[in-house]
């Protein structure tokens, strides 16, 4: 697999731990092809930001996992 082909999640994405990984990943301009945020159904319709992009906060679930590479 190609480090720009990385598929990438980030769970707990409204929370503190989950602000702190948007903030590495945009500080160490990480490589990915695809992130998606993840949180409890509390966060569900929420935006998150990370390398200037808005991305739609999703619920967890065990399946989400399949298509993901590094969470």
């Amino acid at each position: 697999m190609n480090k720009k082909e990385i598929r990438l999640a980030v769970v707990g994405a409204t929370g503190a731990v989950g602000a702190e990984m948007f903030r590495v990943l945009e500080q160490r301009n990480f490589p990915y092809s695809s992130l998606r945020a993840f949180a409890s159904e509390r966060s569900l319709g929420k935006n998150v930001s990370c390398k200037g992009k808005e991305i739609s906060v999703e619920v967890t679930s065990q399946d989400v996992f399949n298509e993901i590479d590094i969470a």
